[in-house]
């Protein structure tokens, strides 16, 4: 029977400590959740400004449901695109000044529509080895050809880029890499796209928000500004919401709406999600003081985490990786955090490369120094029980090294 075959092959994730499941929340996204009957102080969601429950986006929520209803019935280009969802395309547009933008429902999506649309068979995309899986299997979708470079690796991106010879160029990446917490050298790409007359797809989902002025995100963080840049940043992290935008040139937008298979052929996401995230907007220009906390919080944890037996990876991100190294050794130490009413997901391969599992710590505007104190007392106490001692291992990863699924 296939279904044999199906559990033989989970079996063996089991065994290799790579099984996932799913948990159920039962309180809305905050820092403190209730999970299958048990409160637990979180530090798992993307919510990095704490808006994900705010109750101004509640509140515009609902006013948006009450005036639109709660689907949009159609796909945008039949009759399912509301004024609200025109308003917020301009709206995102002007924030992170590019002349137009789209919405998607996920962000998942939007990759797939713009790597889509803008490379297929005889053009070449290239794409940092610890990208999304979005990317990846967005530019697999495409049929162009494909050339992978050393996560970060300048000097190998160049000499690739020089040896193709027809075709158009789109070279993809995270803006912050999602398991890793650091940040792309976004100007060096962008000089490279320049010499070699290349688009640069930049993946924002973490920094849009965050980082740069007003939260504008990670362009903004560099000052970057070129008619090759491509900007693609989600809704449901930091703006607490749902969806995903992408912001471009008019031509670029243009081509997405007659191209973009996953905008094309997909119904709209409902308008009153709109009309919240047009509240969101606002509640993310004015944040710059939800902003600097974040930056405190950031700070405390790694001064307090500098002298543990796992390593925190390098990042000024709300994202902060602290690499274990085995898979059964990361889920031990997330269990022995659950035991301790905190909440820290371990993240395993084929997320992340082989032999480099490691608790994946976000870091929220909503959480407080209490909250981050707590969890640096309980890691301290972890790493002083033998059993998750004898398996630490605290060789680093060398940067670029293996791939992200």
């Amino acid at each position: 029977m296939p279904s044999a075959q199906l559990q033989t092959e989970l079996d063996e994730r089991a065994a290799q400590g790579l099984l996932r499941q799913r948990r159920t929340l039962e309180t809305p996204q905050t820092p403190h959740i209730i999970v299958d009957g048990k409160p637990y102080l979180a530090f798992s969601s993307n919510d990095y400004l704490g808006l994900a429950n705010h109750p101004q986006l509640i509140a515009a929520l609902q006013q948006g449901a009450q005036q639109w209803g709660v689907g949009a019935g159609a796909a945008h280009l039949v009759n399912g695109h509301f004024t609200p969802h025109h308003q917020l395309e301009q709206r995102l547009a002007a924030f992170v000044g590019k002349p137009a933008a789209l919405l998607f429902s996920t962000g998942y999506m939007a990759n797939l529509g713009v790597v889509q649309a803008l490379a297929g068979k005889g053009d070449t995309v290239y794409a940092d080895k610890l990208n999304h899986a979005s990317l990846n299997d967005a530019m697999l979708l495409s049929r162009a050809t494909v050339q992978r470079y050393r996560h970060g690796d300048l000097a190998q991106l160049d000499a690739l880029l020089a040896k193709q010879q027809s075709g158009s160029k789109l070279v993809i990446t995270d803006a912050v890499f999602s398991m890793d917490g650091d940040l792309a050298p976004l100007p060096g790409l962008l000089a490279l796209c320049e010499r070699h007359d290349a688009w640069l797809l930049v993946d924002d989902a973490h920094g849009f928000g965050v980082l740069g002025q007003y939260g504008r995100g990670t362009l903004s963080h560099f000052g970057l500004g070129s008619p090759r840049l491509i900007l693609m940043g989600t809704l449901g992290k930091a703006a607490g919401v749902s969806g995903a935008f992408v912001a471009a040139e008019q031509v670029v937008i243009d081509s997405l709406v007659n191209h973009a298979h996953s905008y094309v052929y997909t119904t709209a996401s409902p308008p009153a999600l709109a009309v919240a995230l047009l509240e969101s907007m606002t509640l993310i220009e004015q944040g710059d003081a939800l902003r600097a906390h974040l930056q405190r919080l950031i700070v405390k944890l790694r001064t307090g985490l500098n002298d543990l037996p796992w390593q925190l990876m390098p990042s000024d991100t709300a994202i902060q990786p602290l690499l274990v190294g085995d898979n059964k050794q990361a889920l031990t130490l997330s269990a022995g955090l659950r035991e301790r009413g905190i909440w820290v997901a371990a993240i395993r391969p084929p997320t992340v490369p082989q032999g480099t599992a490691r608790l994946r710590i976000t870091l929220s505007a909503a959480h407080t120094e209490g909250d981050v104190q707590r969890l640096i007392e309980a890691l301290h106490a972890l790493a002083g029980k033998s059993e998750i001692r004898a398996a630490t291992d605290r060789t680093p990863r060398p940067a670029g090294e293996g791939e992200r699924g």
